[in-house]
């Protein structure tokens, strides 16, 4: 099969292979990050794995403790009248596959759990299981944790497939025991270990696990094609479905000049461990570096057409695994939001008693008791009480300032229109409220107070008008302003800042680049101080080094926007205010 970057025609034999490779080992490779909505591709693919492997145990968002780890059967102790103990679903799928349905709700209480058992294989012969995540996020919403998506091998997006793309593979299940016994004896050099690890910093991926994993891919499609070595074909694949999907920046260009070589060692090193090289397809020095290319070069090809843009962030971070989407802070309540785990404690002051977690907690205890009178089979004392706990995100307030100014260009500025408008469909479909200033002439004003009306917004955009100084400073402070009044109404604020950052007015409204520069940099420290997110969008026409240090200066996130399209910078809002929220 070529190296080059497959056709969508293509996408479900790629799926198929990567599936039957994760049923071969799911606790080596760790599992899959499945990206998809509900449908036929992703009923598909678990339908692959469940014909591939012994066992597969889903896991429900909501269990508890208990369940997932084994512990006490409450129903059962009670209609027994002793103690049951009950076997954990995480035992159960002792050498077979764990579903995460809706992985992206997982609370992180859950998350540390299932990755501690999973991180235990070593010592614990009841932990040797790999991990599915199923994940049915947008890109505007949050995705699985990342200590969760940094131990999954896999991580597969279902969602440009076809209704015409059928998933499945050219092997059998024959193909898959032989692999199953002897891909562990499969042997990998180490040039083709340094080529993977090359690869990974290329990409900019910090993770020595994502390597290492690559590594057992590349020997269990050796092994599936009834190979001894990995060839430079497995290497390929294993950088594309493993370390291509973790991309956080563009590898350097041709025109850089590469590495010096390293010194050839002596030969017999490779010749003398019959276990890390082969004879036919062990990589020569002198084919190091033609290695390095076909390997980077696949890796790159597959990365998604979004990602490239938003890997053109130097030193920013783009937005990855865990992170909050543009949902506020998360609070604790005690009568509305996600529940938690119950906590000991008496149901006082609007506190609901938890009356399953007060059973778990007094049956044990019991042996300890007095017999109780009155036919009562449990003894419950007020040190067994728990109450019921709750968690949810408050709200937030996307306050967009526009520089309207005669230094923002008015083509410029009709496409920052365009993409605080598509932004704010996107605020109104989630609820989030919303914020417009604008500065220009010597002046900030507030063209829309925090409201969620679309069409409010969509008014006041339409009559912004341009021309004069830029009073930067100002627009500052009225930000900072809006953000604290939020922040003290309980709403997450977040400043989209749409500026050249060529100030040239003071606070006080006079002419002045030294003045003005002093009030605004005094302002930009302010905000930094505050801790709250930013994001300033260079509307110049050359990333120019004045709006970076006002950026710098907010600890805001910096992003270029030479030749500004509204999707473009839309796109840029959505996936730096997520790896900020």
């Amino acid at each position: 099969m070529s190296l080059d970057a497959l056709s969508i025609s293509s996408a479900g034999s790629e799926l198929g292979w990567a599936l039957t490779a994760l049923s071969v080992s799911p606790a080596a490779l760790g599992g899959a990050w499945v990206r998809g909505y509900h449908g036929p591709a992703r009923e598909q693919c678990l339908a692959i794995l469940r014909a591939r492997v012994s066992v597969t145990v889903r896991i429900p968002s909501h269990v508890d403790d208990e369940r997932l780890s084994g512990g006490l059967d409450v129903s059962a102790t009670l209609a027994q009248g002793r103690t049951v103990w009950q076997q954990g679903l995480l035992a159960q799928a002792n050498g077979g596959v764990v579903i995460l349905p809706m992985a992206e709700r997982l609370h992180s209480g859950l998350v540390a759990r299932i990755v501690q058992a999973q991180d235990r294989a070593p010592v614990d012969t009841l932990s040797n299981f790999g991990l599915v995540a199923l994940d049915e996020s947008q890109d505007d919403e949050a995705c699985i944790a990342a200590s969760l998506a940094e131990r999954l091998g896999l991580w597969l997006d279902l969602r440009e497939l076809t209704l015409r793309d059928t998933i499945d593979s050219d092997f059998e299940m024959d193909d898959v025991l032989h692999a199953r016994a002897n891909w562990p004896q499969v042997a990998v050099s180490d040039q083709q270990l340094e080529v993977l690890c090359q690869t990974a910093m290329a990409l900019g991926v910090n993770s020595l696990r994502a390597p290492q994993m690559a590594a057992r891919l590349a020997r269990i499609l050796a092994a599936l094609q009834g190979r001894d070595a990995v060839q430079a074909q497995d290497l390929a694949r294993a950088a594309r479905w493993v370390l291509a999907p973790r991309a956080t920046m563009l590898p350097a260009t041709e025109t850089e000049p590469a590495d010096a070589p390293q010194a050839d060692p002596p030969e017999s090193s490779h010749t003398s461990d019959p276990s890390t090289a082969s004879s036919e397809d062990a990589v020569q020095p002198e084919d190091r570096q033609a290695l390095d290319e076909v390997i980077l070069q696949a890796a790159v090809a597959a990365l998604p057409d979004q990602l490239l843009d938003r890997l053109k962030l130097n030193g920013q971070t783009v937005r990855g695994p865990g992170s909050q989407g543009q949902q506020g802070v998360m609070k604790h309540s005690q009568h509305r939001g996600r529940p938690l785990a119950p906590r000991p404690g008496k149901p006082h002051q609007g506190a609901r008693l938890h009356v399953l977690a007060t059973l778990r907690a007094a049956v044990p205890r019991q042996s300890l008791r007095p017999p109780p009178r009155g036919g009562v089979r449990v003894a419950i004392r007020a040190e067994d009480f728990h109450c019921q706990r709750f968690a949810q995100h408050a709200s937030t307030c996307l306050i967009f300032a526009v520089d309207a100014s005669g230094s923002a260009a008015m083509q410029r500025l009709a496409e920052a229109k365009g993409a605080v408008e598509l932004m704010l469909h996107q605020s109104y479909a989630r609820r989030d409220q919303v914020c417009v200033l604008s500065f220009r002439a010597g002046q900030a004003q507030i063209l829309l107070p925090p409201t969620r009306s679309l069409v409010r917004a969509k008014r006041a955009l339409s009559g912004l008008p341009a021309g004069g100084g830029t009073p930067l400073a100002s627009a500052m402070r009225m930000a900072l302003d809006v953000a604290q009044q939020q922040v003290r109404l309980g709403v997450t604020p977040v400043l989209v800042m749409l500026s050249d950052g060529r100030a040239n007015v003071d606070l006080q409204g006079m002419g002045g680049r030294e003045a003005a520069q002093r009030d605004a940099r005094a302002l930009a420290q302010a905000w930094a101080q505050c801790r709250l997110t930013a994001l300033w969008l260079d509307t110049s026409m050359q990333p120019d080094p004045l709006a970076q240090q006002w950026a710098r200066l907010m600890a805001a996130q910096y992003l270029p926007m030479p030749h500004a399209q509204s999707e473009r910078m839309a796109n840029a809002m959505r996936h730096l205010l997520h790896s900020t929220a």
